[in-house]
């Protein structure tokens, strides 16, 4: 059900007319960490925020009274848009152009971040903002999703669309990153994930506590330890190839620990950002995974200082992609 039209003064229409309205949304690299609490309904996960994003243009036509999108099978982000303009109290219709460079199906929050860019886009065509809370309520029941409506590190109830807590930010970070091919249906994955028993629970929390006091105090070996026990206890679910290969090249090169894209296709080493010798380690990673197959590509995490939205950022090792790879 789409949330209610805003009520009280920031209910009523705006005088100018709506103009091109810009939304933009980062992506994440998997998860730090992805597990169920001993709460009922408290599947979990942690952001890993990704200085790559995903890009919501929306035209408004007031005439139209239909939302088109573009792709044409973005239909999720359509309904956001629709819930948007309901909320606002308009019955005008337009054009929503999505894109970016975060590829689908690879577990970087593609989808989420088209959700919360197509928010973000029409609000500013009718120069309206959205807290992460009214963005949450956008979303909800239209998929689970998440947490990229927050600009920092957080614990997300992605099935429930809601915030647990905020953890932080992080030092400047890259991940080099191995990937196994093919794409992963978030959704469907979710669905038939087989339940996680009570003892994994508790070990979760564990977890939890542990990984928000590391991002509070910028422990960012901590952070490693409890990103690779997540990509472990996930493996005894869902097998990577390759992850014997990516555990014995980050202790090769001093790697902070392992991320996994939990349901999606990537995992990769966790580097410091500001290491002289990122680029021979990451070199070094590529040549080790060649017998893997697949490919191998750099990404620069999202940390303290940086600006959240698109903008000039550090070079990463040669091999990154920038590009939006529909696969």
């Amino acid at each position: 059900m789409p949330p209610a039209p805003l009520s009280g003064p920031a209910a009523a229409p705006a005088a100018p007319a709506p103009v091109t309205g810009t939304g933009h949304a980062f992506g994440t690299f998997g998860e730090l960490l992805q597990g169920a609490l001993p709460a009922p309904d408290g599947d979990f996960l942690v952001t890993f925020p990704l200085a790559r994003w995903a890009t919501a243009v929306f035209h408004p036509a007031p005439a139209a009274r239909t939302v088109h999108v573009t792709p044409a099978h973005k239909g999720k982000s359509r309904r956001v848009a629709e819930a948007v303009l309901a909320a606002l109290g308009e019955n005008d219709g337009g054009l929503l152009e999505l894109g970016g460079d975060l590829p689908e199906g690879k577990g970087m929050a593609s989808s989420s971040a088209d959700l919360v860019a197509t928010v973000r886009a029409v609000g500013a065509a009718y120069r309206r903002t959205f807290s992460p809370a009214q963005t949450e309520a956008f979303l909800r029941g239209v998929e689970p999703a998440d947490g990229v409506m927050y600009d920092e590190i957080v614990c997300f109830h992605h099935r429930a669309v809601r915030l647990g807590r905020r953890l932080g930010t992080l030092p400047p970070l890259t991940v080099v990153a191995h990937d196994e091919g093919g794409q992963v249906d978030t959704v469907a994955h979710n669905r038939a994930a087989p339940p996680i028993g009570p003892a994994e629970r508790h070990e979760y929390a564990r977890l939890l506590d542990r990984l928000g006091d590391a991002v509070a105090t910028g422990d960012v070996p901590a952070v490693g330890e409890v990103a690779t026990r997540s990509a472990e206890l996930n493996d005894h679910r869902r097998a990577r190839a390759g992850f014997g290969v990516l555990r014995a090249l980050c202790h090769d090169v001093g790697g902070h620990g392992l991320v996994l894209a939990h349901s999606g296709t990537l995992l990769g080493v966790l580097l410091d950002t500001r290491d002289p010798e990122l680029d021979a380690k990451a070199r070094h990673i590529r040549a080790g995974c060649a017998p893997l197959g697949g490919e191998v590509t750099v990404h620069r995490a999202l940390g303290a200082g940086d600006a959240w939205s698109p903008g000039p950022y550090p070079a990463v090792p040669a091999g990154s992609t920038t590009h939006r790879r529909e696969t």
